[in-house]
């Protein structure tokens, strides 16, 4: 009872803060909304007993692509223009979409019979080692992984030259 009571609060945390990500009218809200919504799915993996996914979660998606996007919002203030309309006219279709893929979902894991059966294997740690050996193997996820993080780099390096005054960084 004390857990179930424990697993709808967290996820209702993360529910309105991923609404609040996208209801908010400043960026830098958002992004911030955006930290609580990844913390609470980090929380959820933790719950559910699958801890690498909960570590992978915090360190990749809440310090690195969360912070990196603050620090883009951040940097580049000054170049947006938060005076138009933050809500499209077309807002109603989207709903009406994610409305639809939400009650989609809900109906195929209702469907599927291992969803009701729920988590209480142990884990198989074959799996997790041979997924720790693919990371290092330059064969298999190594380089893009590499790749991916210069790509971030490059994103980064960007944001600062747009945000920097063109005129010698007085200002």
């Amino acid at each position: 009872m004390i857990l179930q009571l424990f697993f709808i609060v967290i996820a209702a945390v993360t529910l309105i803060s991923a609404i609040f990500v996208v209801t908010a009218k400043r960026l830098m809200h958002a992004a911030l909304w955006l930290v609580l919504a990844l913390f609470g799915v980090a929380v959820l993996f933790a719950f559910l007993e699958a801890s690498f996914y909960a570590v992978v979660q915090v360190l990749v998606y809440i310090g690195a692509i969360a912070i990196l996007i603050i620090f883009a919002v951040m940097l580049t203030r000054r170049m947006m223009d938060e005076k138009g309309a933050q809500l499209n006219k077309g807002w109603w279709v989207a709903a009406v979409a994610a409305a639809a893929l939400f009650a989609g979902l809900l109906a195929a894991l209702g469907a599927w019979a291992g969803f009701q059966e729920g988590p209480g294997a142990a884990p198989d740690t074959a799996v997790l080692t041979q997924f720790g050996i693919d990371l290092v193997d330059p064969s298999k996820v190594a380089i893009p992984f590499e790749v991916a993080s210069i790509l971030l780099l490059a994103a980064l390096v960007g944001a600062i030259y747009i945000a920097a005054d063109k005129k010698g960084g007085k200002g």
